[in-house]
C-alpha cells in the first residue's frame, strides 16, 4: 500500500513526501514476548521506517476464564482469583470484590476492618507505583531507579507478609472484614517509620535521579499526549485520566470504605514539562500519589479504632439475597469495578469485572499513530498496564 494513499484518524499520514517515491508499510509484531509490552501483550504495528501508522493491541494470551469461574465457586473462594488480576496491587483487587459482595448482601463492616483495609490497600498501591516508576525508567534506559524502587517495594512486601502471610498474592480481605487482625508486634510503628522515610528521603531520591533528569524529561515531555476529550472518549481512569488534568478519583468522587474521613489531595497533570497529558505528566502523577498514600496510611493508623475485624465468621458460608450491585474502587491503575448479580445462593449468578487496564489500553490505537517506535514504548510504559487484569 503506497503511503500517499493512507489516511488516519489524526490526519498525520497526510505529510509531504518526495514526489514519485513509493514506499510500503511494514507489518511488525511487537510482543507478546517483548519486554517493553509489560506482559504477554502483542501489538501489531504498521510502520514506515521508525514511524507508526497503525497500532492494534492483541490480547487474550493470559485469559483464564475468571468471570466464568465466579459462577462455580462461592463468594469467599473467589477472593483468591482477584489477587491474580492486578498481581502488582492485589489488595485493591480484593477490596473491589469484597465491597461489591457486601453491597449486594447489605452487610456492614466493622470500623477497625475498614481502617486495616485502607492501610493495606494503600501500601499495595505504593508497591504498584514503585514498580511503575522502576520499569518505566528501565524502558527509557535508566537502570539504577529499578534498584532503588525495588528496595523500597521489598519493605512493603515484608510488611504485608507479616499481616497476611503472603508476599504477592494475599487472599487477605474477605466479605465482612479482613482475614487477620494487625500483628501484635511493632507492625504499626514499622509502617509509620517506613512512610516517614518515603516522605522525607526516598521521594526526593526518585525525583533527583529520574523524574527531573534531563534525558528522562526529553524522552517523555510532549510525547503521546492524551488530551481530556480523548481520555473521556476511551474510558480512561486512574493516573492516565488524572495525567490529562482531570481531577477524578473514586476515593473522593464516589467515596467507599472510610476514605471520606481522611484528608488527601488528588494529583493531576499540569503540563509542567510539556503539554498537559504527555507521558511525563502520567509518570509524575504516580510519584505524587505515593506521597498521598503515605498521608492516608498515617491518618488511618493514628485513628485506628478498637473492636472486631470480622463481621462474618470465616468458616460460615456467605449467602447473598437475590439482587444486583455494582461497586467500584480506585485501584493503582484506575476504576476497578465489579457488577454482581446474586440469585440467593452461595455463588454469584454473574460477576462482571470492569478492568481499568483494559480500558486504558484502548487509547493506544489513537495516540500511538504518528509516534516513533521508541515513543510507543514510552506510551505503553506511561499507561502502566497489567495483563492479568486485562485478560482475566
Amino acid at each position: 500500500m503506497a503511503i500517499e494513499n493512507i489516511k488516519t484518524n489524526s490526519g498525520w499520514a497526510d505529510q509531504d513526501h518526495v514526489p514519485g517515491l513509493k514506499s510500503e508499510l511494514l507489518e511488525l509484531n511487537m510482543g507478546p514476548q517483548h519486554p517493553a509490552t509489560h506482559g504477554v501483550l502483542r501489538l501489531v504495528l504498521h510502520t514506515d521506517g521508525e514511524i507508526v501508522y497503525k497500532v492494534t493491541p492483541v490480547m487474550g494470551y493470559l485469559h483464564r476464564c475468571a468471570e466464568k469461574i465466579a459462577e462455580g465457586v462461592n463468594y469467599k473462594q473467589w477472593v483468591v482469583y482477584t489477587d491474580r488480576f492486578d498481581y502488582l496491587s492485589p489488595m485493591t483487587c480484593n477490596h473491589a470484590y469484597v465491597t461489591a459482595v457486601e453491597k449486594v448482601m447489605q452487610q456492614e463492616v466493622p470500623e477497625r476492618a475498614e481502617h486495616i483495609r485502607i492501610v493495606t490497600a494503600e501500601l499495595s498501591r505504593m508497591a504498584s507505583h514503585l514498580i511503575a516508576l522502576a520499569t518505566f525508567g528501565l524502558d527509557m534506559g535508566a537502570w539504577t531507579p529499578l534498584l532503588y524502587c525495588f528496595r523500597e517495594r521489598e519493605v512493603i512486601l515484608d510488611l504485608l507478609e507479616r499481616i497476611s502471610g503472603g508476599r504477592m498474592l494475599y487472599n487477605y480481605m474477605v466479605p465482612g472484614g479482613v482475614r487477620y487482625d494487625i500483628p501484635k508486634d511493632n507492625w504499626v510503628s514499622d509502617v509509620l517509620e517506613f512512610i516517614t522515610m518515603i516522605e522525607k528521603k526516598k521521594l526526593k531520591d526518585y525525583n533527583d535521579l529520574l523524574s527531573y533528569n534531563k534525558i528522562f524529561i526529553g524522552r517523555l515531555a510532549n510525547v503521546a499526549v492524551i488530551d481530556e476529550k480523548t481520555a473521556y472518549d476511551y474510558g480512561c481512569t486512574g493516573p492516565v485520566l488524572r495525567g490529562s488534568g482531570v481531577k477524578f478519583d473514586c476515593r473522593k468522587d464516589d467515596p467507599y470504605s472510610v476514605y471520606h474521613k481522611f484528608d488527601f489531595d488528588i494529583p493531576v497533570g499540569t503540563g509542567e514539562m510539556g503539554a498537559v497529558g504527555d507521558c511525563w505528566d502520567r509518570y509524575m502523577v504516580r510519584v505524587r500519589e505515593i506521597e498521598q498514600s503515605c498521608r492516608i496510611i498515617r491518618q488511618a493508623l493514628e485513628s485506628l479504632p478498637e473492636g472486631p475485624y470480622q463481621a462474618i465468621e470465616l468458616k460460615k458460608p456467605v449467602k447473598a439475597p437475590a439482587g444486583a450491585a455494582y461497586s467500584r474502587v480506585e485501584s493503582s491503575k484506575g476504576e476497578l469495578g465489579h457488577y454482581i448479580i446474586a440469585d440467593g445462593g452461595q455463588t454469584a449468578f454473574r460477576n462482571k469485572v470492569r478492568s481499568p487496564s483494559f480500558c486504558n489500553l484502548q487509547v493506544i490505537e489513537k495516540v500511538g499513530v504518528g509516534q516513533m517506535v521508541s515513543d510507543l514504548v514510552a506510551l505503553i510504559g506511561s499507561l502502566d498496564i497489567v495483563l492479568g487484569e486485562i485478560d482475566r
